[in-house]
């Protein structure tokens, strides 16, 4: 009984220290220095959300770039990947049947496509492409929205971000911006 008494005060301290404390100072030192990044990177457009620029949204229209495949169908509460062996059979139909859905929907893909075309991401809500997988979509928007092919190549290269400190990552495209700025430059 001697302990108890000490290890309830440290027990409680711990809790308003780690539990209240610590949290309340760095969401306080993140809403100061990163408040874009701490309310979720929103994307703002006439004064409504419209998304998020770190999230995959599903597009349908053809006059739009789109995203990644997502296994988990863009819900952002449920967060997955397909956890499929890359040689299974399951996986093989399911990469044939997105294959064949692609073709059908971009008559003009060249015979070897860009792999993020029909593959998920790990987490199945990656917001980004690899610059030959939007390049890939270019014919298809270009008839759908009357643009020149050369001007939704020059949107694609004015959107690609680089790689994060010149080292880690792949070249990208983030697909919800490029859709913006093909919008905006529809209606010039």
């Amino acid at each position: 009984m001697k302990m108890f008494i000490p290890a309830l005060r440290l027990s409680v301290v711990l809790m308003l220290v780690c539990g209240l404390l610590y949290p309340l100072v760095t969401t306080g030192v993140a809403q100061l220095l990163f408040p874009s990044q701490a309310n979720g990177s929103l994307i703002i457009q006439d004064g409504k959300i419209i998304g998020s620029s770190l999230l995959a949204q599903q597009v349908k229209s053809p006059g739009l770039f789109q995203p990644r495949a997502s296994n988990a169908k863009y819900d952002p509460t449920a967060s997955a990947g397909s956890n499929r062996a890359v040689a299974s059979p399951e996986y093989i139909a399911e990469m044939n049947q997105k294959l064949a859905t692609l073709r059908q929907e971009n008559s003009t893909l060249p015979q070897q496509i860009p792999a993020d075309l029909v593959t998920g991401s790990g987490s199945g809500l990656d917001p980004d492409l690899s610059p030959e997988a939007a390049m890939a979509q270019i014919p298809r928007i270009s008839q759908a929205t009357g643009l020149s092919k050369q001007k939704l190549t020059q949107l694609i290269q004015d959107h690609i971000q680089g790689r994060q400190l010149g080292i880690f990552g792949e070249p990208r495209v983030n697909v919800m911006e490029l859709n913006l700025a093909l919008t905006t430059a529809q209606k010039k």
